[in-house]
């Protein structure tokens, strides 16, 4: 079976020879990265096995996040991460998604949109959490993370949040909770959204670019009760870094036609679909985002530049529940690279990275 590396290796440079003219930088590099990475381009990296004693010569990766290759070893620190900074409280997995008429102008403003969502739906939970009925906080917590495919590889940009169901107090020492089964209203919540969505376009100066009719249309937002969140945070724990397909999902590459697997929503049962090995590249490349541009993103006292730390509200929900604090666990050790031959975890000797023209001046 081949890979998504693989495809981009073969046809790649012909993908960038037909569209490179009109292709965004980012692209560019990305294609580049890709095919060279794990490669002698970016050198190697030795390690020995202290069990066996056999020494291993790995090429290292091109550190690309929208490359397959670098990205899976680092779901599982970000996981465990997440979860360390999980509160004792009712979580809500709440997505934010856009009509489907906005979508092909939020595909060529990018940047400017993808900031717009992120400010939009942020500030729409803010302005339902300050409601009385609802919290009546002024500092809840969540996390975003920017989502823009679908499972045939269509653009279709949604952020999910992660949000703790409670805020503090406005002096802080209190924690007030939400039910366990109801955050605020969603259809509330998408009118906020909606309307924060339209300022920002105005203020970058878009919105006579948008057709009238979006404003008009229902803006889905969807609120999820999920217990104490880690099944929402597993859940979403791989898009963090994952890549708009998985190489599991390619069943072949065969006269130029990639077929891969997809799943709809609500069934289990696969299906297939077939794309001409370009317009797999293209819809590939259309989930590339901006240089620089953050997927994930910590609201309120989630955010690390909150002035009351996650330590200190877990106790203050632990006291409110007439509940001890808690033990610290100790941290847990990195994982690194094993021995395929014993398992032994491997000792770091050298790398040899080479002298090479940066990735930048190649476009």
């Amino acid at each position: 079976m081949q890979t998504i590396t693989d495809i981009f290796r073969t046809y790649g440079p012909e993908y960038i020879e037909r569209y490179g003219v009109d292709m965004p930088s980012v692209h560019h590099k990305t294609i580049q990265a890709m095919i060279q990475c794990r490669t002698s381009v970016y050198g190697m990296t030795i390690y020995e096995c202290p069990d066996c004693g056999q020494v291993h010569h790995i090429f290292r990766s091109c550190g690309n996040r929208h490359c397959p290759q670098c990205q899976h070893h680092k779901t599982r620190a970000w996981l465990e991460k997440q979860m360390a900074r999980q509160l004792p409280c009712p979580h809500f997995l709440i997505t934010f998604t856009v009509p489907e008429a906005l979508r092909l102008f939020i595909r060529s403003h990018q940047k400017a949109c993808y900031e717009a969502l992120f400010l939009a739906s942020s500030e729409a939970l803010k302005v339902m959490a300050t409601n009385v009925r609802f919290l009546g906080t002024n500092l809840p917590g969540f996390t975003g993370i920017l989502h823009t495919w679908g499972r045939q590889l269509q653009f279709h940009p949604h952020i999910h949040y992660i949000v703790a169901g409670g805020g503090l107090s406005k002096d802080r020492s209190e924690w007030l909770p939400s039910s366990s089964g109801f955050y605020v209203p969603v259809k509330a919540l998408s009118l906020i959204f909606r309307a924060k969505f339209k300022e920002q376009m105005d203020k970058a100066e878009l919105l006579g670019q948008i057709d009238s009719r979006v404003w008009k249309s229902g803006w889905v937002v969807n609120s999820q009760a999920v217990g104490n969140g880690t099944a929402s945070l597993k859940y979403l724990a791989p898009y963090v870094f994952k890549v708009a397909i998985s190489n599991s999902r390619i069943i072949n590459v065969v006269n130029r036609i990639v077929t891969f697997k997809y799943r709809k929503h609500g069934s289990n049962r696969y299906r297939s679909m077939a794309l001409d090995v370009l317009e797999f590249i293209r819809r590939f490349l259309q989930h590339v985002l901006p240089s620089g541009f953050m997927k994930v993103r910590h609201f309120g006292f989630m955010s690390s530049s909150a002035s009351i730390s996650v330590n200190t509200i877990h106790s203050l929900i632990l006291k409110q529940n007439g509940m001890p604090p808690e033990p610290e666990e100790k941290p847990k050790l990195p994982v690194g690279p094993h021995c395929p031959d014993c398992g032994a975890a491997l000792v770091f000797l050298k790398s040899i990275i080479p002298l090479r023209r940066s990735l930048c001046d190649s476009g």
